[in-house]
């Protein structure tokens, strides 16, 4: 029986192209194609800038760089996202602050209120598995009291609040183009999209050793740079992304209808427009069922299985271990099911299937 994988890249002639046509230049690093994606992003996100960077890691640390972020900084952060979301600040030296989730697997908004302090100079909230927050409430909570927004939309690219792509709606967006996103590059990369001219200048000068000119340098910066391969493969994708997250919200659709009343399906807001990144379940008997799973020649993933604010990275630095029930709970039954771009309804019927024979249930 074929595998069913967890996730799938496109390639196809068109992104084969792309890549020798690139290769084909002679430029390799932020060049016509780098600028192209950067303003191909830039339109279809609705800001005034997108700045590449060599990952979505790197191109925040520089972000936050920027942004003044130090030491005695508290910046509010939900635990149950990926580890780098909150990896820049604590390199720069700065506190992330953990709120638990509502059943959407975001930041419950209630626990961010409740977290500010004096200290608190941002919020972070992260767009897991493609589904937004309420952004409108996060930015009148920043508003009040005078806080930055970063949205986090590594696992969201193309996704909608009421109506309005995401990543463009408050000071700044985070994008990651990891070979397994929505948006890929077929290979490492991020960007930062912002309306904010000064702070953008001054990003895509650190990304490139703090320099206008080539021997022009202002100030120190890093090597952050985007490749031109990457960068054409990407203007590919862009194109194609609607279109296969709308073929994700079919599969969705079709996981939602078949495995309700066997598992706990996960929900959307009705102002929202998620692109399911992930599709994730939450189950029963979890680790047994993954295990059948694995045995019919499907493939499931967990993400995550330790929440951030217990990972030795975290405690060794900040001893303070807040309560979280509801991201330890969701850990131990979170199961990622097969989601891509190209994956067909007869592909999900057959991972239904399986479920329901292992619970002993029939799918709808």
């Amino acid at each position: 029986m074929q595998k069913i994988t967890l996730s799938k890249c496109y390639v196809s002639a068109e992104v084969e192209e792309a890549a020798l046509r690139a290769l084909r230049s002679g430029q390799y690093i932020l060049g016509k194609e780098s600028q192209a994606f950067e303003a191909e992003l830039a339109s279809y996100t609705g800001v005034k800038h997108c700045i590449l960077g060599s990952s979505w890691t790197l191109i925040v640390y520089l972000l936050h760089q920027l942004q003044g972020i130090g030491p005695g900084d508290e910046i509010i952060v939900p635990s149950h996202t990926a580890f780098p979301t909150m990896e820049p600040l604590i390199h720069l030296g700065a506190r992330p602050v953990f709120v638990d989730v509502d059943d959407t697997f975001v930041m419950d908004l209630g626990q961010v209120r409740a977290a500010i302090t004096p200290r608190t100079v941002g919020i972070i909230p992260v767009y897991l598995y493609g589904h937004p927050v309420d952004v409108h409430e996060v930015l009148d909570i920043a508003a009040k009291h005078h806080l930055w927004v970063l949205e986090d939309c590594a696992q969201a690219q193309g996704a909608k609040y009421r109506g309005k792509t995401v990543g463009g709606l408050a000071d700044f967006g985070a994008f990651s183009f990891f070979p397994s996103k929505n948006l890929t590059v077929l290979g490492d990369g991020g960007c930062i999209a912002t309306n904010n001219t000064q702070m953008a200048e001054r990003l895509r000068m650190l990304r490139n050793h703090g320099r206008q000119g080539k021997y022009d340098h202002e100030f120190p910066g890093y090597n952050v740079r985007f490749n031109e391969i990457n960068a054409a493969i990407g203007r590919v994708m862009l194109k194609h992304l609607d279109e296969f997250n709308e073929n994700r919200r079919r599969i969705a659709a079709r996981y939602n209808d078949r495995l309700k009343g066997i598992v706990q399906t996960p929900p959307e807001r009705e102002w929202a427009k998620a692109v399911y990144h992930m599709y994730v379940i939450r189950c029963e008997r979890r680790d047994e069922l993954q295990k059948f799973l694995k045995e019919h020649n499907i493939d499931t993933g967990i993400h995550y299985p330790k929440p951030n604010h217990l990972q030795p990275a975290v405690t060794a630095l900040f001893p303070y271990v807040p309560k979280l029930p509801r991201t330890e709970q969701f850990v131990k039954e979170i199961l990622s099911l097969p989601i891509h771009g190209e994956m067909t309804v007869e592909t999900a019927d057959r991972v239904c299937e399986a479920i329901g024979q292992f619970y002993g249930k029939k799918p709808s």
